[in-house]
């Protein structure tokens, strides 16, 4: 059987036992190497250089989990929390638990969608606004995994349809890689192949907040993980939010000016929060610690996924396995497809990435659907929809690993049980379902 298919399902498999998500990806790795014909040490040494591949972004996360802990002893998140408080405590009847939900999901999902497009910091925002509202939806009793979906959704479906921030890189990276493919488009196109797949994780969103995840459910109230339990002594202090905002809007124009990389965006958010006296100097050490300890989770599994998609890109069998699939499809648009979309599937949730997936599938779905006879509209929405299926309910993906950042500060959030599962169910499926009638249709 192919070593891609095999090393995706046994960390899958691994994943779902609660094997931490680091070691199933590390012992799929080495699984799907041995079984694609590499011997064990060439597997390891392709598995140790592809770490290298994702160092940035595991650094990246570092910084901006300083940067987060940074905001926090500024009192930001704190004022932001009490004055939803004041706003919860005013009545207590259900009449305004209910608003207070809905205007708190409306929230979530207004700055997630914000982070990929309008204000690019992708999910650098959760460390810092999730850990401190634990404590409200605690009090509310919803249910965490709602807004893992809710964050999921608006890290993925926006650049999937918006050709803004991260978007745009998403939609240039479907149009260079079919120009080169021998299918040059215009990105203009890209939106609309995209509007019908993107709007199939809106209803399954839907069908979580209304339906799946409505009932209440309790937790603890436990102290997060990177609080070091002293009281901030600025957390009230109106200069203290002022510089905070300031750093926020540095961060966000660095962000901008510097798209393609996090580093210079989370530097110069800690740089302004320590050269303004925001953070004091002598603190200085503490706050990069503890963001350390924050986003360690998401680096080590961004640095292992990394090494994991190398050594399956190794072993050949992706090519052999997207090759099957024309193998059997003989002329079928139906068939095509369907099996097209699944490798998609398969690869994405592998990698964990979308952006990386594109660059695979590409190269052989363009002839691919050429030859079946889709139209150029339907060779971009199945490009489109097959790269970015994986990204929601991947254990792999920054999205899920971000929603599992903020949700678990506590330690009451499992990765794959909380968030993996239930993003899968509510927006990967309904994606791949009417991405394939999609198209169809186009």
């Amino acid at each position: 059987m192919n070593a891609v298919v095999i090393a995706v399902i046994l960390m899958l498999a691994l994943s779902l036992l609660r094997v931490h998500v680091v070691l199933a990806l590390t012992v799929s790795a080495i699984v799907g190497g041995l079984l694609g014909g590499i011997n064990f040490s060439e597997t390891v040494t392709i598995f140790t250089e592809g770490l290298g591949e994702n160092a940035e972004i595991a650094f990246s996360y570092a910084l901006l989990g300083a940067f987060a802990v940074g905001l926090s002893k500024t009192g930001l998140p704190t004022f932001l929390v009490t004055h939803l408080q004041n706003w919860m405590q005013k009545s207590g009847d259900t009449d305004r638990q209910t608003l207070t939900r809905m205007l708190l999901f409306l929230m979530l999902l207004v700055v997630a969608c914000m982070s990929q497009n309008l204000i690019p910091i992708h999910i650098a925002f959760i460390p810092i606004l999730i850990p401190p509202i634990l404590t409200i939806l605690n009090k509310l009793e919803v249910d965490r995994r709602l807004v893992a979906c809710i964050l999921t959704f608006g890290l993925t479906a926006p650049y999937m349809l918006l050709p803004y921030g991260f978007g745009q890189l998403f939609h240039r990276i479907i149009s260079d890689n079919m120009a080169a493919s021998g299918l040059p488009i215009d990105m203009g196109l890209i939106p609309g192949a995209m509007l019908l797949p993107t709007a199939s994780s809106l209803l399954g969103l839907l069908f979580a907040v209304f339906i799946t995840y409505r009932q209440k459910r309790s937790y603890n109230d436990l102290p997060i993980a990177s609080d070091s339990g002293e009281e901030d002594e600025q957390s009230y202090r109106k200069s203290s939010i002022i510089l905070a905002v300031v750093a926020v809007i540095v961060t966000v124009g660095v962000q901008w000016i510097y798209p393609d990389s996090m580093v210079p965006a989370a530097l110069a958010g800690v740089t302004v929060l320590l050269l303004t006296g925001a953070i004091r100097f002598n603190q200085a050490d503490q706050v990069v610690t503890e963001g350390m300890k924050m986003m360690a989770f998401i680096g080590f599994v961004m640095l292992a996924a990394a090494g994991f998609a190398d050594v399956i890109r190794a072993t050949g069998d992706i090519e052999q396995l997207v090759n099957s699939v024309a193998g059997v499809i003989n002329g079928n648009q139906v068939i095509a497809v369907f099996l097209m979309m699944t490798v998609g599937l398969i690869i994405t949730v592998g990698i964990g990435s979308s952006f990386s997936t594109i660059p695979i599938i590409t190269a052989l779905f363009v002839p691919l659907g050429i030859e079946v006879g889709l139209s150029t509209l339907a060779i971009i929405s199945i490009i489109g929809s097959a790269g970015a299926i994986g990204d929601a309910g991947a254990p792999a993906s920054d999205s899920t690993l971000g929603s599992t950042a903020g949700l678990n500060a506590d330690g009451q959030h499992n990765h794959i049980w909380d968030t993996c599962v239930p993003t899968f169910l509510h927006l990967t499926i309904p994606l791949f379902i009417v991405g394939c009638i999609t198209a169809l249709i186009l």
